[in-house]
């Protein structure tokens, strides 16, 4: 009875970490999807432009808004976070996780756009959670050892995100 229960256990655990996250279908008028929906469920109704955000940022360290911006990357162990960038390549990267790591993300969505309901924040990621995330992005052992100082990063916490079709 032990080796089944064991058995079972491990076969539900490995389907479970090799599932993909499936996001709630949002329609279009036309009865199209128009995007997933991950987490709290969210509309496209006031959201902004990524450049928005950043010069609503200035003078502060926080802000509660919707925003729009480009996947970069996600993470390739669990699709836990993700990387946004702009249009406008001058700007920063925003490094986002989810609410009570409450919802993941697929690993396959670099390119797409978003729209991310939560807050956006400024702070300093110290050396062992950047090599983490670098780890987890598939970057080499080179690539990871370089890392050796902290760094002051852009970073979001998603209560809700659109995955746009």
């Amino acid at each position: 009875m032990y080796k089944f229960f064991l058995f079972f256990s491990l076969s539900i655990f490995l389907l479970a970490c090799n599932s993909a996250p499936k996001g709630k279908a949002q329609m279009s008028e036309d009865g199209k999807v128009a995007a997933l929906s991950f987490g709290e469920e969210i509309t496209k109704d006031n959201s902004i432009s990524y450049e928005e955000m950043i010069i609503k940022m200035e003078g502060s360290d926080s802000l509660n808004t919707k925003v729009i911006g480009t996947v970069e990357g996600v993470c390739q162990a669990k699709g836990c976070w993700m990387n946004i960038v702009s249009d406008n390549p001058d700007q920063p990267s925003m490094f986002v996780k989810f609410k009570d790591y409450g919802f993941f993300m697929p690993k396959d969505i670099a390119g797409k756009r978003v729209i991310m309901d939560g807050y956006a924040f400024k702070e300093i990621t110290p050396v062992d959670e950047l090599r983490h995330y670098a780890e987890d992005e598939g970057k080499s052992p080179a690539e990871i050892a370089a890392i050796v100082e902290p760094k002051e990063e852009l970073k979001f916490m998603a209560k809700g995100v659109l995955l746009l079709n």
